[in-house]
């Protein structure tokens, strides 16, 4: 039986750490209910591809809608069994938002895996919960991490790291990496015959 994951997003979150999770993770039969502060399902987001083409840092392009198919209001943290953060500028918005911040402490005060690629790091840093912890984002985050007493895993960009229930990853080139890892946490078996 397939995990219920809760997806926190918003507005320019990572089009492929947002939309590549949530497809992938239905597909091997987990639920996953995608909600943004102040919005009902139905509603959309704008998302945003961030590229790495030999700039300083990445460079940011206009993605696709993505629908919400969970009301914001309607989430109890209880509900379910893993917490799911893209990367992209949605982080540092959300990690204002007191609910958010409420159920990421509930996440991992329950030992619940909890995923976070790029700058959702950022999310984990404000809600005081990776303290201890080996945590990988995106490199301009190191210091955030670093602040929030977290040790920084410099990796390669396509590669994630697991900590307990924490599975991250500096950005969308690890989700093979990533991906596999929280699959791993969930408990989640895929047998090739």
């Amino acid at each position: 039986m397939g995990k219920k994951i809760l997806m926190i997003v918003g507005d320019f979150a990572e089009d492929y750490e947002t939309m590549v999770p949530f497809q992938a993770l239905q597909m091997v039969g987990h639920t996953v209910h995608a909600v943004c502060p102040g919005k009902k399902a139905g509603e959309q987001i704008a998302t945003a591809v961030h590229d790495f083409e030999g700039h300083q840092t990445y460079s940011e392009k206009p993605g696709h809608r993505f629908t919400l198919n969970a009301g914001f209001d309607e989430v109890r943290a209880e509900d379910y069994d893993a917490l799911l953060v893209p990367g992209g500028r949605a982080p540092e918005y959300l990690g204002m938002n007191e609910t958010v911040i409420g159920w990421v402490q509930h996440f991992a005060r329950e030992n619940k895996p909890i995923a976070a690629v790029c700058h959702g790091a950022q999310l984990l840093a404000a809600a005081g919960v990776i303290r201890g912890r080996r945590v990988s984002a995106y490199p301009a985050c190191a210091v955030e991490v670093e602040l929030a007493g977290a040790s920084y895993a410099r990796i390669e960009v396509d590669q994630a790291v697991t900590d307990g229930c924490f599975v991250t990853a500096p950005a969308w080139p690890a989700h093979p990496q990533w991906l596999a890892q929280f699959l791993q946490v969930l408990g989640t078996r895929i047998t090739h015959e």
